[in-house]
């Protein structure tokens, strides 16, 4: 939301010729630099004042060919053409001395500088419409923008989110994070392994690859829930581009690359029992029980509100148990209308829930996305696979609270069996849902009937 924002206050800004990253405005003299010193800058892996100097060194000099040799020690070929631009950075693959293929991040000229010049823009035109607007309650996208622009800014931050993220999930095999190649990286340059594959929404590549479509999105729910729920430390970014999957010709199993690490949300303690526990009521449809838990979670009297917009579901759906039906055409109909005539309560609500809240909501609106492209959207293993990690984290946290032998145990044999319901309960949709199944049913069917 604050990268979103940030954007916004580029566009105005830009209309009166303000140089603004965002919109890729570059003013005639950065134009030389950016164009040609693209493969020149990524030499900043080895000093940040190695970089700074380059903006001085005029286009074809002597100084220039004398740096750009530099390029060629370091590297064994780099390609000019992006494979990847944003805001902040662009991506070029290379190939090192060594032999090693590694990708190579290079933040944009001029971002660290301008950063905070847009913030403060951003700022102005947000008090600005409020005093037109004084209802207007997205102040809030100032507080944000200041807290995890500077973060996203630090390429090194970004290494050790990504070697952190790895470590943490380093049971899902399916999971594969690029290794960060620190010896080579800085602040404003992240050298990282070369990792390819198609976009997670693409379902025609998944298809022609032979990649399973829903094991891909069962695998991403897996490590979202994994994430928030019982680690509390969660990617904030998975918009198509920074996830990709590719089928491994050794093995045949579907990977999931995990990309940009720059943006991640550190949930509290506190905050992440509410959100399990809110959720498992909203899967259970215990309304009371998602009614405490929304309003602990600051949503007071607008916890309808609140309950649709994280399940993206109906209020008459979130009632039924959203795991009881597919969304339709004509309940996504109405939750879009909803929310344009909703519009000041959302920002009321936006407004009063917890700021650890908001990325969440971001990362749940681009994994529905993602789902949406895939037709996986609402499947009942997304809601079993949540409902495990929910109890996991909430029985860790029980034990850890308690002083009493007795009530661990308790806590744990309790957990086991809830699991163990749960993968019964999948057991018997598997069977459902298959020949086996199917075949296992109607012979059930007939011998009951062979007996009467």
């Amino acid at each position: 939301m604050a990268r979103r924002a940030l954007k916004l206050a580029s566009l105005a800004a830009a209309t009166s010729g303000i140089y603004l990253y965002g919109n890729r405005f570059l003013d005639p003299n950065d134009f030389g630099v950016v164009r040609v010193g693209r493969a020149i800058a990524t030499t900043a892996v080895i000093s940040y004042d190695y970089l700074t100097s380059l903006r001085s060194v005029p286009y074809g000099s002597e100084e220039y060919d004398s740096l750009k040799s530099q390029i060629k020690e370091l590297f064994l070929s780099f390609e000019d053409t992006p494979l990847g631009a944003a805001s902040l950075a662009q991506v070029h693959k290379a190939v090192l001395q060594d032999g090693r293929t590694v990708a190579v991040k290079i933040q944009h000229p001029k971002v660290q500088a301008q950063s905070s010049k847009d913030i403060l823009l951003m700022e102005v035109l947000l008090l600005v419409v409020k005093q037109i607007f004084p209802d207007f309650e997205f102040m809030w996208l100032v507080e944000e923008a200041k807290k995890n622009l500077p973060l996203e800014l630090d390429f090194l931050n970004e290494g050790r989110n990504a070697e952190k993220v790895a470590h943490m999930l380093r049971n899902f095999d399916f999971l594969k994070v690029p290794r960060i190649y620190w010896e080579l990286s800085t602040r404003r340059v992240l050298l990282m392994e070369f990792m390819e594959g198609g976009q997670v929404n693409d379902r025609a590549y998944m298809e022609r690859n032979g990649i399973d479509v829903n094991e891909i999105s069962r695998n991403l729910g897996k490590l979202y829930s994994e994430m928030i729920f019982v680690n509390g430390f969660v990617h904030c970014d998975p918009h198509p581009g920074n996830v990709l999957v590719k089928k491994c010709p050794a093995s045949g199993k579907a990977h999931i690359i995990l990309l940009d690490h720059g943006l991640y949300q550190v949930l509290s303690e506190s905050f992440r029992m509410d959100y399990c526990r809110l959720w498992q009521a909203l899967i259970k449809a215990d309304m009371k029980r998602v009614q405490k838990y929304s309003r602990r979670l600051g949503a007071g009297d607008l916890y309808p509100l609140f309950a649709c917009m994280l399940t993206a579901r109906s209020w008459e759906s979130v009632n039924r148990g959203i795991d009881r039906s597919p969304v339709s055409a004509s309940e996504d109909v109405e939750i879009r209308s909803n929310a344009a005539a909703y519009l000041p309560q959302i920002t009321q609500l936006l407004n009063n829930v917890p700021r650890q809240m908001l990325l969440l909501l971001k990362t749940n609106d681009l994994l529905r996305g993602i789902e949406s492209a895939l037709h996986t959207r609402a499947s009942a293993s997304s809601f079993l696979n949540m409902s495990r990690c929910c109890i996991r984290a909430v029985s860790t946290y029980q034990r850890s609270k308690s002083r009493s032998l007795y009530r661990r145990v308790q806590i744990s044999l309790t957990e086991g069996l809830s699991l163990w319901q749960i993968n019964l309960y999948e057991l018997f949709l598997w069977l459902k849902g298959s020949r086996l199944g199917n075949w296992v049913i109607a012979l059930l069917s007939w011998m009951h009937h062979s007996t009467y």
